[in-house]
Formats: structure tokens, sequence, C-alpha cells
């Protein structure tokens, strides 16, 4: 079984073992003895996490997260690394991440749409640890190369791709088959396991950008 990362622990709540992170709670989670509860049944970097996978998350990192919802998934994040750049272009969810925002001094908010980098390229640095992605969009293979920009060169993506999303005509395996190879040009694929039955027709992908020169090449 694989550790889970500094900063997320399994406590009990009402004699349930659920993950959690130490901070103030989003809305009703539960708590207990200043832990709360990350819920995988909503949050799929958690669902990851409750799986095992080793998606690289470690105190003290930069990183971008596109998607961002209203900010649950964010604020835990936000409560273990440094910094949190959060684009999400809904105009209903971003007023709970404001929220979120102006709770967590580490969350910088961007109403931006992820499928155009170069419009918060001015605000998000380059060498981040971590690029998560989480955007229901049909270009979700897309999204994550064009934001490949501003990972390190160890950095990772992690990134949940949504088979109805991308192809409501075409059975979730092959979605996920094409979406992979797709992936492929840009990242190498080191981890993908399906997150049902909590994250229906969902996959999990765990992946390290190749070199420029590979890439281009």
């Amino acid at each position: 079984m694989t550790s889970l990362p500094s900063g997320v622990s399994r406590r009990e709540f009402n004699g349930q073992q659920r993950l959690a992170t130490r901070g103030d709670p989003i809305g009703d989670e539960p708590t207990t003895n200043g832990w709360r509860a990350w819920d995988s049944a909503t949050s799929k970097v958690a669902a990851m996490l409750d799986r095992d996978m080793a998606i690289g998350l470690a105190p003290g990192q930069r990183v971008l997260y596109l998607g961002a919802a209203a900010g649950t998934t964010v604020s835990h994040l936000a409560d273990i690394v440094d910094v949190v750049y959060a684009v999400e272009f809904a105009p209903r969810p971003v007023r709970d991440l404001l929220a979120v925002a102006d709770s967590r001094a580490g969350v910088i908010p961007l109403v931006k749409d992820a499928r155009q980098p170069d419009s918060y390229a001015h605000v998000v640095e380059s060498g981040l640890d971590l690029l998560f992605q989480d955007v229901a969009t049909r270009e979700q293979t897309s999204v994550a190369i064009a934001n490949r920009r501003f990972l390190a060169a160890d950095g990772r993506l992690v990134c949940a791709l949504k088979a109805r999303s991308i192809d409501v005509t075409r059975e979730p395996e092959a979605v996920f088959e094409t979406a992979r190879a797709e992936l492929g040009e840009a990242y190498e694929i080191l981890a993908a396991e399906r997150l049902d039955p909590l994250h229906r027709d969902h996959l999990a992908v765990v992946a390290r950008p190749r070199p420029n020169d590979e890439h281009e090449g």
C-alpha cells in the first residue's frame, strides 16, 4: 500500500475511516481534532489517494489546478502546499472559489478558460510541481498538453479524464485509449486507473512531461 502524502491522513468520522487534511472546514464538512474530512465521492484527487495512487503531492509545493469549480478540493490542497493557482471559468462556482481564496492565503483564483493558458501566463509561473486537471470539456487532452508549459521538468500531471465529456457516443474504454495516446505525445504516463464507481466513466492519470526536444520531435 502506498503511504499517503505528508499532510493527508486517515481519520475516523462518525465511526468511518476517511481521508482528512488539517485546516478550517468548508461548509458542513465533518471535523475531528483539527482534521477535516476529504470526500472521495466528490473529489477526484481524494479518490486517487484513496486508491493509493502516487500522485506526487507534498508540502511546500506550487501547483496549478484547472477546473477548480467551487474550490473544495483546492482548499484541501491548500492545506498542504504553499500555492494553488486555481483556474475556473464558470460564473456560478467562481463565487464559492473566491470565498475559499479569502480564507486561504495560498489560493490564487483565476477566472480564466483553461483552454487558453496565454490568458493567465502572466500570473502563473513556470517550474510548478503539479498540474491538476479536472475540466469537463471535449478538449481535455489538448488542455493538458497546452498547460504543460507551466510544469517543471520533474513535475507531474494529475488529471481526471471524463469519457462522457470527451465523446458520449463511444465506449469509455475506447475514449480512454485515444486520450492516453494523445497525452503520450507530451507526457510519459506513469499510472492510470478507473475511478468507478465513485466517479463513473472517469480515468485518473498521473504523468510526467517529456523533454521539450522529445515532444517537439
